[in-house]
């Protein structure tokens, strides 16, 4: 009876991904069915974290994220958790073969997050490896499912994906992070005085990741590469918009993208994905 369990473990991981985030969820939707599976299951994984240092701050975090790894770790051994978001995780590392160290990579940027942090080039290199190019390297075990020289090819725009999305929640989030969480991600940038001559520098670092990394979304095996197509023309289209507005409102409001134009967005990627036109 330990497939309806697992069914239940696949159902918790994918509607965390549609509770947390729009865009990744029809993102994911456009994958071919067998991977949309473990795609919401390494969200889920992800989210949860975030979620211990990014929202429980009424709750003992670093025990919590403690608990969270020896947890995982114990479930990779044993093939099953009673956690159906750990569980199905698991699934996907013994499935996949996803590195342990990938794992340990992520949960140790979390970890930074339980701290104060004067980010230098190289802490702020470290945790963008951590929070976000190992999870697009997770992926990419999934999407290229054991083709090892097709992983080590699309290895590099992988990360640079996960890169740029992360640098974009950064820029969209700067307000909350550090006047709610007292977190300055972005080195040599005093917050206090964010200026719009601090913020192009870190667009263009943006404009340049992402468009290595679409080469390699064009060379994505075709169960995946137009979900993964959408997922970054939804970034594209947020990071358009805060390059837009100069930093002071960007220190202000959150600027977002609305579902509306997200439908239209989608739309728009699926008649260049079908003409070709990426």
């Amino acid at each position: 009876m330990k497939e309806r369990f697992d069914t239940l473990s696949a159902t918790c991981s994918r509607e965390t991904t549609r509770l947390y985030s729009t865009s990744f969820s029809l993102g994911i939707f456009f994958f071919k069915k067998e991977v949309r599976r473990p795609i919401h299951a390494i969200y889920g994984f992800v989210r949860l974290a975030d979620e211990i240092v990014d929202s429980f701050h009424d709750y003992p975090k670093s025990l919590m994220l403690a608990e969270l790894k020896s947890d995982t770790f114990k479930a990779i051994e044993r093939g099953i958790s009673i956690n159906p978001v750990i569980n199905s995780f698991q699934q996907v590392v013994n499935q996949f073969g996803i590195k342990h160290q990938l794992i340990i990579q992520f949960l140790n940027s979390m970890e930074m997050d339980l701290k104060d942090q004067a980010y230098t080039s190289e802490k702020y290199d470290e945790y963008i490896m951590g929070s976000a190019q190992v999870v697009g390297l997770m992926c990419l075990h999934v999407f290229t499912n054991g083709n090892w020289e097709e992983f080590e090819r699309l290895k590099i725009p992988a990360m640079k994906l996960g890169a740029a999305f992360q640098k974009v929640n950064f820029l969209r989030d700067v307000n909350a992070d550090y006047r709610e969480l007292n977190r300055t991600y972005f080195p040599d940038v005093d917050l206090s005085a964010f200026s719009d001559e601090n913020k192009r520098a870190i667009e263009e670092d943006i404009l340049k990741e992402l468009n290595e990394a679409l080469n390699g979304i064009r060379q994505l095996p075709r169960s995946c590469r137009k979900g993964v197509y959408l997922a970054y023309v939804y970034y594209k289209q947020l990071f358009r918009k805060i390059a837009k507005v100069p930093a002071e409102k960007v220190m202000s409001e959150r600027i977002r993208v609305s579902n509306g134009h997200k439908f239209y967005l989608m739309f728009d990627s699926l008649i260049r994905y079908k003409l070709n036109v990426l």
